[in-house]
């Protein structure tokens, strides 16, 4: 039943429940995307398994979420179980054999993974705008910001680098609005407040470094098998915004760095996008045409992406045009809404005079599913209803123990394990305040020249208290409290100075006028 060049999924039968044919997803094929849906305990997660051992086998890399832990046991070696060797009798798989992959288990967390993070920069405005599911006005001050950063060489790798160029932002919102446009207060705090709710939901422990490198997550063991990472999904999961962005900033990421290959023989990598209705629920139309795009044109990469979900209507018409491998489990139709979903879901496949798709959607027993794959020319085939073939590694998850034995031994052991903090956006404006800080001291401290007609610079006569520097000043005195008379000697003195002073003051005026008059 196994053939080089493709992936047995499952035997097909006919209406009278005989056996059919053997159905495969052929490699060179698999980089043209693929749909799996289902209601909820219809055997997706197995499909995914069947799917994900398939392209390891033959060399293929794969990245996966695994929601509810039950996809870890991929990295052990299966257990038959009597489900299992009863579905292979059943569709005649004879080679049926249990056997172990290599597996990186990655978690945003550390908890249960290698650490796997980004940079704010990395991220970008946009997906950093939908992840704080930012306004139109603040997504705007977004972009500003990360301009102004490109500008004045401040590298943005985690929160607080973005916080502390907010704050910046912020105190000089006026000079830096003549430059880059309107720049308002409110929307920078609304802003911080977002980073505040991210980072209580843990987000601060995606960015920041090391970060993720592509080449990690598309390796090859001694054997030939392609590695198998797969993402702890389940705390991530209680936050389903940043769960889609990071997986959708990980599609972008391979978008730009890999290469054009055209169409190889086998896919670079493939990517298993589960719960992908969380994608595009409330997303606004640019990120939703930035998927489009980015599926549209990834397929020349040689990356094949495919998006698990219960409804086919979870995902929108433009980006399920572009799927061309499907695998559709039971669906219900109680509602109008799911009726809906039926209808849509028969209609995209290439009919089979042998049935009725919408009604077989309805009445498949689990771990059975409608299949239609590409193949000659790239055209798709038609539709079968199929018996999903039984893994080869373990159904179920692995224990805590089981988990950390396959960590010791990964191939990126301590690389990302350890926060990395250097010099940043944080860093270099901090120093910058402190440096305007100094000099506003040193310019505070700095003693005046006195003024003519100042305190320090008065005319004074002889006698009446400025030439003694150690006197105390008259403010300094004791008093015993109340209104204090003068003594007959002050006053006397007091009126000697006035006229002291009037009569010099005339004569100066006198002078003055007299060489002027002259």
């Amino acid at each position: 039943m196994l053939e080089d060049g493709k992936i047995y999924i499952g035997t097909s039968r006919n209406p009278d429940d005989s056996i059919n044919t053997p159905e495969y997803l052929e490699l060179k094929y698999g980089n043209r995307h693929g749909l799996v849906t289902g209601a909820t305990g219809t055997g997706k997660t197995v499909t995914l398994q069947v799917l994900a051992e398939g392209f390891a086998r033959a060399g293929v890399p794969v990245f996966c979420a695994d929601i509810k832990g039950d996809l870890s046991g991929i990295a052990m070696k299966g257990q038959p179980q009597d489900w299992m060797t009863k579905r292979a009798e059943q569709i005649g798989f004879d080679d049926y054999e249990a056997d172990q992959f290599p597996v990186i288990f990655w978690d945003l967390f550390g908890e249960k993974g290698h650490r796997v993070r980004t940079t704010i920069a990395e991220m970008g405005p946009l997906l950093l705008a939908r992840l704080m599911d930012a306004s139109e006005p603040q997504e705007g001050v977004i972009n500003i910001a990360f301009k102004i950063a490109d500008k004045g060489g401040l590298p943005l790798l985690d929160l607080k680098d973005f916080s502390a160029l907010l704050n910046y932002m912020g105190e000089n919102a006026t000079e830096l609005s003549s430059q880059y446009g309107l720049i308002s207060k409110a929307s920078v705090g609304s802003i911080q407040r977002a980073l505040l709710v991210l980072e209580q939901q843990g987000a601060e422990h995606f960015f920041g470094e090391p970060a993720l490198k592509i080449t990690d997550i598309m390796r090859t063991d001694n054997r030939g098998y392609g590695n198998i990472s797969v993402l702890a999904a389940d705390k991530l999961m209680m936050n389903p915004r940043l769960y889609a962005t990071f997986l959708l900033w990980l599609l972008s990421e391979l978008f730009e760095e890999l290469p054009e290959v055209g169409d190889p023989e086998k896919p670079k990598l493939v990517f298993f996008f589960d719960e992908a209705h969380l994608l595009f629920n409330d997303a606004p139309k640019v990120l939703v045409e930035r998927v489009e795009q980015v599926v549209r044109l990834i397929r020349s990469k040689g990356v094949g992406v495919y998006f698990v979900t219960q409804n086919p209507l979870d995902v929108p018409e433009t980006v399920l045009a572009q799927l061309g491998n499907r695998v559709q489990h039971a669906l219900r139709a109680y509602t109008p809404r799911e009726q809906k979903a039926v209808k849509t879901a028969a209609d995209t496949f290439r009919p089979n005079p042998a049935f009725d798709c919408a009604t077989v959607i309805t009445t498949l027993g689990t771990g059975e599913a409608l299949v239609s794959t590409l193949e000659a020319k790239g055209a798709p085939s038609i539709v079968e209803r199929t018996l999903v073939r039984p893994p080869s590694g373990r159904v179920g998850p692995l224990t805590d123990a089981e988990r950390q034995q396959v960590m010791d031994k990964s191939p990126v052991l301590g690389v990302y394990d350890e926060d990395v903090d250097r010099e940043s956006a944080f860093e270099i404006l901090a120093a910058r305040a402190q440096k305007a800080s100094d000099s506003d001291a040193a310019k505070q401290a700095q003693p005046t020249q006195p003024t003519e007609g100042s305190a320090s610079g008065r005319w004074t006569l002889p006698g009446f208290g400025d030439d003694d520097k150690d006197e105390e000043p008259p403010q300094s005195r004791p008093r015993s409290g109340g209104y204090q008379r003068e003594t007959v000697v002050e006053a006397a003195m007091k009126s000697v100075a006035r006229t002291v002073a009037t009569q010099v003051g005339r004569a100066l005026v006198r002078g003055i006028l007299g060489s002027l008059k002259r």
